[in-house]
């Protein structure tokens, strides 16, 4: 034990003993007056001398405050070198964008203030027990961001800096939270795509096709390497990273032209820049963050989303900060009026037709471009208002005939030869290629609460001539994630089956996302002839005929909770009308309409190795029992405060114990 202490503690040296036990402090005095002696609160006269205890000049204390926000992850050296690794790219360079901010406000008289709440990688815990603890994430960030705004009272705005998958959606619900502030998003933008490789989300099926013999060890090996071909930004493909920055932007959260930048580039730095002169625009003008979020910048976000061809995870996401911002929360008709009424107009991977990275999808314009051709065709509230103190038509009326515009679409075709006009499309240029609209919902025995399925991403090829997917297959049903990709990889999968995961939604994994499957799918020969057919979640870059969201849960009592090994499931998805359904109808020569199929469901008991995982964290337990009372998935997997207080005060009544009326032998002797 002495060695090992002696190895732990190390020799030391002299400098160790060079301690100091006071230090004259720092120089000058606070610039404060009579009246805040008198009358302001002692937290905000401690708060100069803490100011200045880190170094600021105490002739500089007399300018506005700004709160700066952000994920930043990870030790970054000022060269770019890693001291220590972040989650993800993601986070790993928004420090530069903190810092042009602060300079920003600095610059401008201002005093910035920064805070931090970084985030998870939902690629990095794919397929592992990490995924537990991704969509509860959001919730528990969005929190404590407010709490981080509200403990410092004297902040006049607040920027929100994030890029990825929960950071970013945590910090729209964030801001959306503080009404009364003026507020502005900075998405942190987009890696780089390989001269040579692949992208970050196909990358992530090596394994599966090394195991099917469709890749190397090398080649693995060697496309690994290069796939994230810079440090920093959110994944290549319009995931839910790219889609919650167009969202951001989409809800007017954002300064124009902001969504899906290519990190750490000048036009990248800059976007901070704008968004801080932006924020304190606001807050001259009394612009506050209640003025932007209305109904109508959500109904705008949908539109957006839809247009994109955007990640169902923002079926989520845009309901939650529906509800932070104190707005009516979107039903699932209005997804599906929206996506009826507005085509999908953007050819970006993973949906296609081509597969443009998304840094090609700023360069032909981005949101502005799409916002553009939407307002052509009526679907958007013109009259919402932005970050940037203008309405969206005003917005769009200055990008229309902007030099940014033009030279961007020139930098696209100069750098990669690419027209523009083949990434965003016009709506007759989209029908004409065959593009169709982003989600459809489909219900039915196994599923009567309703389900989800990235519809414009099936493969054309299984799709009939009428624009109708149709599958007829027998279920292989397995109960955790593992058991289901090893099930791919070994052979136990094969053309023709639909694929059930059940047990995953928020009650038994916290609704994990299972993108380590669909990916698999898309990446092998036979999968496009399989469905996935579950109640947990898909990443944004999910493609293929993956119906997610299934509803109620199996650990709810769903009826998908009680499908077995060999059950003809019935699966149809029209792309052209956004319905569908999905139909339990029996067994191998015994074939039972929808009507049957429901009873027979509801006469069986739950298979018998649904369970919730033996290790689900304590804290997404709660998270989901919260969630669950206020709504559930369709309501955004939110925090209702009056539900959840109405139901703990029912049951807390419920659990009281019953007091009789009855006279005691005891009561009687003393009446008398």
């Amino acid at each position: 034990m002495t060695e090992q202490l002696q190895e732990l503690m190390g020799q030391g040296s002299e400098a160790l003993y060079d301690i100091r036990t006071h230090a004259p402090g720092p120089g000058g005095s606070l610039p404060l007056t009579p009246e805040q002696l008198l009358h302001a609160p002692s937290g905000e006269l401690f708060g100069l001398t803490q100011n200045v205890g880190m170094g600021w000049k105490p002739g500089k204390l007399k300018g506005k405050q700004y709160l700066l926000l952000s994920t930043q992850g990870g030790i970054r050296k000022e060269d770019g070198s890693p001291v220590a690794l972040g989650y993800h790219t993601g986070h790993w360079e928004v420090g530069l964008l903190m810092q042009a901010a602060a300079r920003e406000v600095t610059d401008s008289g201002g005093v910035p203030f920064a805070g931090y709440v970084s985030d998870p990688c939902d690629g990095r815990s794919q397929g592992t027990e990490g995924m537990f603890d991704s969509l509860p994430y959001r919730n528990d960030a969005a929190i404590v961001l407010r709490r981080l705004a509200r403990s410092l009272p004297t902040r006049r705005g607040v920027l929100g800096i994030a890029t990825c998958d929960k950071g970013l959606p945590a910090m729209m619900m964030a801001l959306a939270g503080l009404p009364d502030l003026p507020s502005v998003i900075v998405p942190g933008g987009v890696t780089l795509p390989p001269t040579e490789g692949e992208d970050a989300g196909k990358i992530q099926t090596i394994g599966a096709r090394y195991a099917n013999g469709e890749l190397s060890l090398e080649a693995a090996a060697d496309l690994g390497c290069r796939a994230c071909a810079t440090p920093g930004g959110g994944c290549q493909f319009l995931g839910t990273a790219a889609t919650s920055q167009v969202v951001a932007e989409a809800l007017g959260m954002t300064v124009p032209h902001a969504a899906l930048a290519p990190s750490g580039q000048p036009v990248w730095e800059e976007m901070a820049r704008q968004s801080a002169r932006a924020m304190m625009a606001m807050e001259a003008q009394g612009l506050r963050m209640k003025h932007i979020l209305t109904d109508k910048a959500i109904h705008n976000a949908m539109a957006v989303h839809a247009a994109f061809g955007g990640s169902t995870n923002l079926l989520l996401h845009i309901p939650a900060v529906a509800h932070a911002a104190g707005l009516r929360i979107p039903t699932v008709q209005d997804w599906i009026r929206i996506n009826k009424s507005v085509p999908r107009l953007v050819s970006v991977l993973p949906n296609g037709p081509e597969y443009h990275p998304t840094v090609r999808v700023f360069l032909a314009g981005g949101v502005p471009e799409v916002m553009l051709h939407l307002r052509r065709l009526g679907v958007l509230h013109l009259d919402a208002v932005t970050a940037s103190g203008e309405t969206v038509d005003a917005v769009l009326n200055w990008w229309e005939s902007s030099e940014r515009r033009r030279r961007m679409k020139r930098l696209l075709l100069e750098l990669d030869g690419i027209d523009a006009d083949d990434v965003i499309l016009s709506p007759e240029r989209a029908r004409q290629r065959g593009l169709t609209s982003t989600v459809t919902f489909p219900m039915g025995n196994v599923a009567p609460e309703g389900s989800v399925i990235k519809s414009t991403s099936i493969d054309p090829s299984v799709v009939g001539e009428d624009g109708v997917y149709r599958h007829r297959g027998q279920a292989k049903v397995f109960t955790s994630e593992k058991a289901a990709i090893a099930a791919i990889k070994q052979g136990g999968i094969a053309a023709g089956d639909v694929l059930v995961l059940i047990g995953r939604g928020p009650s038994g994994t916290g609704m994990e996302e299972t993108y380590q499957l669909t990916s698999a799918l898309k990446h092998l020969p036979f999968g496009k002839f399989v469905s996935l057919l579950t109640d947990a979640r898909f990443s944004g870059v999910s493609t293929g005929a993956c119906i997610g969201h299934a509803g109620p849960e199996a650990l709810a009592g769903g009826p998908i909770g009680k499908l077995r090994d060999g059950d003809i499931i019935d699966i149809v998805v029209d792309r052209n009308e956004l319905e569908g359904s999905i139909h339990f109808i029996g067994r191998e020569g015994e074939l039972l309409s929808p009507e049957e199929g429901a009873r027979v469901l509801a006469s069986r008991p739950p298979h018998p190795g649904l369970a919730p995982d033996p290790l689900l964290p304590q804290d997404t337990r709660l998270w989901a029992a919260l969630q669950a009372a206020s709504g559930g998935t369709w309501a955004g997997s939110i925090y209702d405060v009056d539900r959840i207080v109405a139901v703990l005060e029912a049951g807390l009544k419920a659990l009281e114990p019953k007091v009789s009326t009855e006279p005691t032998e005891q009561t009687e002797q003393t009446d008398r």
